[in-house]
């Protein structure tokens, strides 16, 4: 897919579609078409870099409310039925929702900013059954941050974007596998502790517990002092 001739060729459109396909979980180059907006209109003018954040920013916000009403719809059942298929068991699916129900909002947030976070982090929420109310800011805040941060980033450097963009790639790539092999290092060792707290929170099969969110765990109580025999 030619991203530059999308965007050169339907301009604002190319940003809309590409940038809300990519939130609600299709695969496309959302991002990619926001930065080649970006450095097209700085490089020719033949685009607004206002309208461009404000068009990223509504595509971003659409998609993943189109994707969170997906996963919230059916994503659940489909993961309880298809899940063991490919090793996404109901511990699995426990912890997904401890870590949604607890830091979802920060998941949310930062999820737009991590490749395949900002792809399906919305339906995951919403498979997660994270609360909209909740979700809705959060995921607002995150696109609207994102997209002003990529649009003016791109439209400032222009065609000097172009020109470093294979060093850029090249030095964000070794970057990212540093930082994926460091998260999934942590991932591993803390999984397990991250298990016994959500079946502590959710006991028993989580179909029981359809549309029901977690209570916050009670604040820890001091122990009393142990009086001195004697």
């Amino acid at each position: 897919m030619n991203v530059d001739h999308l965007v050169s060729t339907y301009g604002y459109w190319a940003v809309l579609l590409l940038v809300m396909a990519e939130s609600l979980g299709v695969p496309l180059p959302g991002e990619t078409a926001l930065i080649a907006a970006g450095t097209y209109a700085g490089a020719t003018h033949r685009l607004s870099a206002w309208l461009i954040f404000l068009v990223a920013s509504a595509a971003a916000i659409l998609g993943d409310n189109i994707g969170y009403w997906i996963g919230d719809k059916g994503g659940y059942r489909l993961a309880r039925r298809y899940g063991p298929k490919i090793h996404l068991k109901e511990r699995e699916l426990k912890v997904a929702r401890y870590v949604f129900d607890r830091q979802g909002a920060k998941v949310v947030f930062f999820g737009r900013f991590v490749s395949v976070l900002r792809t399906y982090a919305a339906f995951l929420a919403g498979t997660s059954r994270m609360r909209w109310r909740i979700f809705l800011p959060a995921n607002a805040l995150g696109g609207v941050v994102w997209a002003a941060i990529y649009s003016a980033a791109s439209y400032f450097a222009g065609k000097s974007l172009e020109h470093f963009s294979g060093k850029i790639d090249l030095g964000l790539g070794g970057a990212a596998v540093v930082v994926i092999v460091a998260l999934l290092l942590v991932v591993r060792r803390s999984v397990a502790k991250l298990a016994e707290r959500a079946e502590r929170a959710y006991p028993g099969p989580l179909d029981h517990l359809d549309g029901k969110t977690l209570q916050p765990e009670p604040p820890p109580q001091p122990k009393a002092p142990e009086k001195v025999k004697g």
